[in-house]
């Protein structure tokens, strides 16, 4: 199979640098700091060819639909392109021949597959029938999967998207009309256990689900709806992996029934990623702790009445990661783009929304923590969660991060649907912009990097609900959110003029993409720290 040749060098590729950066057997940090590039390539190499491992075995379960193979082909053909200029770009860094790289990209049948899928012409059919059949291919869920997309698919349409570009436009707060019958519908318990007042099973993790209901909330929105469900996940599942059942009991049918909003606040201003050095400090005083130091990038901080908060609780800097504990942080909801919670006995939480050029609704803020009191049973697990935050929130994050990725795939369904419809409409030089050949193409492989973005997520979320997939989770957001990037910008130039203007859908589409790199892991953490350090080990 030529995904599995194709494969096989990029393993050779990853077995090498593991030989560069071992010191008696293992990783050594300063070692892997000095590969970072040839590391970073290949942690997008390892994702691209997962995803074109997913759409293979999608094309081959819906055999009798040519357009879904057509696609799978062109994927997998653009993915093993890429494949090889990455690695002949820096051939040495990878201990690889010349040779080595030519057995595996220039064997007779995989030319002859390259060639055929690549041809303009045969990109141009496919996106000439994309066009006339108006949608892509179904997703091909089961049939309880698929009732709860079209009940989330519903409600996104009837409450969110018509006042999405409002609410972006007018950089506004979530408003009830979206909040409210997100609760009634059981949205913030999507991750949460059912006997917890949540929608998940008690005896299995359910991730797809999530994954389906975050997909079309944030093909609506990023903003305004495809994040609703990322806080109380996060929250959930840090209360589940190490609080106390008393916590569990009192915050998880709050969440769930969408009577408390929660907000999860790690990010320091010093130290994006790097969980491990945080300081804002916890100390110990009379009947429980007191926050002191500052957190950014705290999503929904300020409507929110609870926020997971990560604090030193040890200040001995060679703890690093198990000096840090959880807490869980009451406070009023404000409204706005500011506010002060000033306590009885003189703590103060002060925060500040931080202007953004996308994902607007919600509201990222600077918090500033000043002798802030927090009760014994604030923190998480309670005594014997002490120093092991940082494993709490672990918890949370690869759940954070396959969900991102079906936020991606959300952004780049309603970018590819704005761009066909308007190629589809507008006329230039006496066609339409959809009967250019350079459009078609566009469209093609649009449709194409979208089917198989779906596709890995959806694999990964099974992976997930045996237990597994924990790296496959950044894997996955590393490919998901930069191919939305890249999709929502080709949408743009489908519109050209109008998808600059502020009024357009797509111009939201695209600055909202932006993020998805960006937060729940930045792009080159998830592939140096996350990715390309695990595939070295397993090497």
């Amino acid at each position: 199979m030529t995904l599995d040749a194709v494969q096989g060098v990029v393993d050779a590729a990853f077995r090498h640098l593991r030989s560069r950066c071992e010191v008696d057997g293992k990783l050594d940090s300063e070692l892997l700091d000095a590969h970072q590039l040839a590391s970073y390539e290949l942690a997008f190499c390892a994702a691209e060819l997962g995803a074109a491992r997913a759409a293979v075995r999608h094309a081959a379960a819906v055999a009798g639909d040519s357009l879904v193979a057509a696609l799978a082909r062109l994927y997998c053909a653009e993915a093993i392109q890429g494949t090889r200029a990455r690695l002949e770009a820096r051939a040495e860094d990878y201990g690889l021949a010349r040779a080595q790289i030519g057995a595996a990209f220039d064997a007779d049948a995989v030319q002859a597959q390259r060639r055929e899928a690549l041809a303009a012409d045969s990109i141009a059919r496919i996106g000439q029938e994309l066009v006339a059949r108006g949608a892509l291919p179904a997703g091909h869920l089961d049939e309880d999967k698929e009732i709860i997309r079209r009940t989330f698919a519903r409600f996104a349409a009837e409450n969110v998207a018509p006042l999405a570009q409002e609410i972006h436009r007018r950089d506004l707060d979530i408003p009830d009309a979206i909040l409210k019958p997100a609760a009634e519908l059981g949205l913030f318990g999507v991750s949460i256990p059912q006997r917890y007042g949540g929608l998940q099973p008690d005896d299995h993790d359910d991730v797809l689900s999530m994954i389906v209901a975050t997909e079309e909330l944030s093909h609506a929105s990023l903003g305004a709806a495809g994040s609703l469900v990322t806080r109380p996940e996060i929250v959930a599942r840090a209360l589940l992996a190490g609080g106390t059942e008393e916590q569990r009991a009192y915050w998880l049918p709050r969440l769930a029934a969408g009577e408390t909003l929660c907000a999860v606040s790690i990010t320091e201003p010093d130290y994006g990623s790097d969980v491990a050095s945080m300081k804002l400090r916890a100390s110990r005083v009379p009947g429980g702790w007191q926050l002191d130091g500052a957190k950014t990038w705290c999503t929904f901080g300020g409507r929110a009445e609870l926020v997971l908060v990560l604090a030193r609780t040890n200040p001995e800097p060679a703890l690093g990661h198990r000096g840090l504990s959880l807490f869980l942080v009451e406070k009023p909801a404000f409204s706005g783009h500011a506010f002060e919670h000033v306590q009885p006995q003189g703590g103060r939480l002060v925060g500040k929304a931080i202007a953004t050029i996308g994902y607007r609704g919600m509201h990222s803020y600077d918090l500033f923590f000043e002798r802030l009191f927090v009760p014994d049973t604030a923190l998480v697990g309670g005594a014997q969660g002490e120093g092991r935050g940082f494993y709490f929130t672990m918890s949370g994050f690869s759940g954070g991060r396959i969900q991102t990725a079906a936020r991606a795939v959300g952004v780049m369904q309603a970018a590819y649907e704005a761009g066909v419809r308007y190629a589809s409409g507008r006329k230039v030089f006496g066609a339409a912009v959809a009967d250019y050949q350079l459009s078609q193409v566009k469209i093609a492989r649009m449709a194409a990097w979208l089917q198989a973005a779906r596709q890995f997520t959806y694999a990964v979320a099974r992976l997930m609900e045996q237990g597994k997939g924990q790296m496959e989770a950044s894997l996955v957001k590393l490919f998901a959110c930069r191919a939305a990037e890249w999709l929502s910008r080709e949408s743009m130039q489908l519109h050209g003029g109008m998808g600059y203007a502020e009024e357009s859908d797509v111009s939201r589409l695209f600055v909202d993409a932006r993020v998805l790199s960006i937060f729940e892991g930045a792009e080159e953490t998830l592939a140096l720290k996350v990715i390309a350090r695990d595939l070295i080990a397993r090497a």
